[in-house]
């Protein structure tokens, strides 16, 4: 049995889960990562705490896994940048391990999310494939020869900063450009308020009620879907720039396959076929073999099971 812990900036989740990857017992409160540091790690550890006590399977808990929003070193588990939660060299395995006497196994939370999907959801079956993770940024999780690789620095990973092109902001690691900048949640909203204050009709003001502060990926994809110029222009310009990530990423690691999660993923088929037809026009070497694209399986709860499949393939 194993413990893990998806960190969010919205919310602590963590889990119980047993070795075949099911979750037993399930807890979430808010981050407020307006606290600090030190008040956030507090509740991890209650949190985990809770989950160690409410642990009435008979096994027990062996070790401890943690997906965190941005870069750990993978081997001293100090969170080194994590923008969303406004940290910077915080030392959260020593900070837990002064109060845990258990492993405890810190990355990024796609990569963990790549080792749900690869180990549990599609049960071993591919040796070298890829996840980007499509939410509020863009995460990646690497898997070569059946190791899940994130590099000497532990930041081997991060494929939504590969820089693909102009984009109209800054991203949060401060370059201009990287793929998480067109291909998330928050780009798609950036360039359909961009669009709207160009001056351009779209039903997406009518579905938010004229508040351009609700427009949300779910919006502009259910707009796009009913056939909205604007939202579906939004949606082909992401499709290009993911495209063209992919293509980069087939070029670097020739993977098996690649997994498409995150919240833009629930978009399913309707982004897929999209995505499928534009690789086919950027593809190198016409006619070659390249890495096949799906949705991943998992969705919400992708962070937990693979931080708790994390800490036990390391275990």
């Amino acid at each position: 049995m194993y413990i893990g812990i998806d960190l969010g900036g919205t919310n602590i989740a963590g889990g119980l889960v047993n070795r075949a990857g099911e979750i037993i017992k399930k807890v979430s409160i808010p981050t407020g990562r307006e606290r600090g540091s030190e008040a956030v790690i507090e509740d991890i550890y209650s949190v985990i705490m809770r989950l160690m006590a409410e642990n009435t399977t008979g096994e027990t808990v062996k070790g401890i896994g943690i997906g965190i929003p941005g870069i750990a070193d993978p081997h001293t588990g100090e969170v080194l940048i994590c923008v969303n939660l406004l940290w910077y060299n915080v030392p959260l395995k020593e900070k837990l391990a002064e109060k845990i006497n258990l492993p405890i196994y810190i990355d990024n939370d796609a990569t963990v999310a790549g080792v749900a999907e690869f180990q549990v959801a599609q049960k071993g079956k591919y040796k070298d494939a890829v996840i980007l993770t499509l939410g509020t940024g863009v995460g990646g999780g690497i898997l070569v020869d059946g190791k899940v690789v994130s590099g000497h620095h532990g930041i081997g990973s991060e494929l939504g900063h590969m820089i693909i092109g102009e984009s109209l902001y800054t991203c949060n690691c401060g370059r201009n450009g990287c793929l998480e900048t067109f291909a998330s949640s928050t780009a798609i909203i950036h360039y359909a308020k961009h669009l709207i204050a160009s001056g351009r009709e779209t039903s997406m003001l009518d579905a938010v009620g004229g508040d351009l502060s609700k427009i949300s990926g779910e919006v502009i994809f259910t707009e796009a879907k009913r056939g909205d110029a604007v939202a579906m222009e939004v949606v082909d310009r992401l499709v290009k720039y993911l495209s063209i990530g992919i293509i980069n990423i087939v070029c670097s690691l020739d993977p098996e396959a690649i997994f498409l999660g995150g919240g833009i993923a629930m978009a399913g088929d309707f982004l897929l076929d999209k995505v499928h037809a534009c690789l086919e026009d950027l593809k190198y070497f016409k006619g070659s073999p390249i890495a096949k694209v799906e949705i991943a399986k998992f969705k919400n709860d992708a962070g937990i099971i693979g931080a708790a499949m994390y800490a036990m393939i390391h275990h």
